[in-house]
């Protein structure tokens, strides 16, 4: 099969189409044959191995001190199931499938094994590959932080870094279970936070949110570029800070925050579960939550698609497409959906 294979770290180059062996299921596992994945700015934090300090010493010995061990990249999937286990009751061959490998990765390759009990689920018939392949992530994250900050009926919810992965889906579910949300954005994209459901719109390049007389009950911040002591100014009393990335200096100031004031610093990493992923699949059914997608690019020219998403302009998911899928047509190049 095609996978394009990590060697080392740097540039985007490093990322190399190679010929590998297609992998075979075990008994309790399921072969997918990948139609979509994503570029995430995780991927090209792991890859030039430039990752926020909290990590670094934990993930070094993990990936790799001088040289990647997993050699694959790609956190995530949209296709359809080629072969499964003897073992394996949830899936049959021909099942169109999304999910999340967690912590195997290796998406970046025209087939993956999943095993049985991994987040994986039917793919929504309403969305395509392209979209259903970008949810378990960016979706599963906004989600735990959300639940986390047990958001009521009224609360007032500033999403920071509201057009992003995390963002984007944020926006919506924030508004789903019932919060006034207020998205932080640049003026080309007010439009879109609108239409996903954000109340207010704050154009960050002509207004600083946090030197204006509002206070919320709740701010996310999805992208880890928020000021931490002036956030806190801007929340009313028992409010809640989320940090999606938080430093190592902002863990320690939550924790004494946490100790001394009213206010909640919350910070969790997700833990990608079956329940979230049905959770938010019945949400994009009903047609309550969307994917944005900014643009497809396919497998071979993926060295081009990390080097658009380290701009960190991107608007929602920038999405591989690895292999095409009869049933669907949807073009490849710039796009928003």
């Amino acid at each position: 099969m095609k996978a394009i294979v990590w060697t080392a770290y740097g540039a985007p180059d490093v990322l190399q189409m190679q010929e590998v062996e297609t992998p075979v299921p075990k008994e309790n596992e399921v072969l997918v044959k990948i139609l979509a994945t994503t570029v995430e700015t995780g991927d090209c934090e792991m890859r030039r191995y430039h990752m926020h300090n909290r990590l670094l010493y934990i993930m070094r010995p993990l990936f790799g001190l001088f040289k990647p061990r997993i050699k694959i990249l790609g956190q995530q999937l949209a296709g359809e199931v080629e072969a499964v286990g003897q073992k394996v009751t949830r899936f049959k061959p021909g099942d169109p499938v999304f999910g999340v490998p967690n912590f195997s990765f290796g998406t970046y390759a025209e087939y993956k094994c999943l095993k049985e009990t991994a987040p994986l689920s039917i793919k929504p018939d309403n969305l395509s590959f392209e979209e259903a392949c970008c949810v378990p992530v960016g979706g599963t994250n906004a989600l735990h932080f959300l639940k986390i900050a047990n958001i009521q009926p009224g609360e007032s919810v500033l999403i920071y870094g509201s057009t992003g992965t995390i963002g984007t889906y944020a926006v919506q579910l924030a508004k789903h279970f019932g919060a006034e949300v207020t998205a932080v954005c640049s003026s080309m994209k007010t439009d879109l936070v609108k239409s996903l459901g954000a109340d207010h719109v704050i154009d960050y390049t002509k207004e600083d949110f946090t030197q204006v007389n509002r206070h919320y009950d709740v701010i996310f911040d999805t992208i880890g570029k928020s000021p931490f002591s002036w956030c806190l100014d801007s929340l009313k009393p028992h409010g809640r800070y989320l940090l999606a990335n938080p430093t190592v200096s902002e863990l320690a100031r939550g924790i004494w925050t946490n100790l001394i004031g009213n206010k909640r610093i919350l910070t969790k990493l997700a833990k990608y579960t079956q329940d979230d992923l049905e959770y938010l699949k019945a949400l994009m059914e009903d047609g309550k939550l969307r994917t944005v997608i900014d643009r497809v690019y396919p497998l071979e020219e993926i060295a081009e698609a990390h080097r658009y998403v380290e701009q960190r302009h991107k608007t929602g998911n920038v999405v591989i497409r690895i292999q095409a899928n009869t049933h669907e047509t949807i073009p490849t190049g710039p796009m928003q959906s």
